[in-house]
């Protein structure tokens, strides 16, 4: 698939405020800076679309992106980030948890990931979540031009080797780049085959 547009349409932070669930959505979240905007920004050819900021926390909105007049493209604040006050990580957290539940045409969640890193709690704790909640999801392995690719192994194995120890098995798996593109089309066909049996 490829994306021929992609144009913001609305950021808030009450799900009733969203689009109209009349399409497809796939929402995107991760840790603090792991590279969700660059990534999104990568995604869809728009190196402005999602702001980019060297301050873990920025995005603390939901915010709405609608791709090829098709599907909407959801960029979540992230995760885990301390020097936030408590009170902003527990609003946070309850819009974030509203939205994943109740947004009906949410069809999958992709975690983000940093490659560079072994296995998060926070990351684990977050997707064993998901998981018992029904809500399907993928990972995506950031920044794998900043790893060798027997580092990249290493670190999908060790995942693969905490997550199995609650999971019957793995979700999709996605190894992206924001700088060379690595994981662009693979993932965006992944999307593009969801779409075509989403029924709206």
């Amino acid at each position: 698939m490829k994306i021929n547009s992609a144009k913001f349409v609305i950021s808030n932070t009450d799900i009733k405020k969203c689009p109209k669930p009349d399409r497809p959505e796939y929402a995107f979240i991760g840790r603090s800076n792991v590279g969700k905007s660059s990534l999104i920004n990568m995604l869809t050819n728009n190196k402005k679309l999602a702001k980019t900021s060297g301050k873990p926390g920025k995005t603390q909105l939901i915010n709405h992106f609608e791709i090829n007049d098709e599907w909407y493209l959801v960029d979540l604040p992230g995760y885990g980030y301390a020097q936030v006050s408590k009170s902003s990580r527990v609003k946070w957290q309850k819009f974030i948890e509203t939205y994943l539940l109740k947004r009906e045409n949410l069809m999958n969640v992709f975690v983000l990931i940093d490659s560079r890193h072994p296995p998060q709690k926070i990351d684990l704790e977050f997707m064993e979540w998901l998981g018992t909640k029904g809500i399907p999801f993928s990972m995506v392995f950031t920044k794998a031009d900043k790893c060798s690719s027997n580092e990249l192994r290493k670190s999908q194995m060790k995942y693969k080797n905490e997550m199995l120890k609650t999971w019957e098995f793995m979700p999709p798996v996605f190894i992206t780049s924001s700088t060379s593109k690595l994981g662009q089309e693979k993932l965006l066909n992944y999307i593009g085959e969801i779409n075509v049996n989403a029924r709206f």
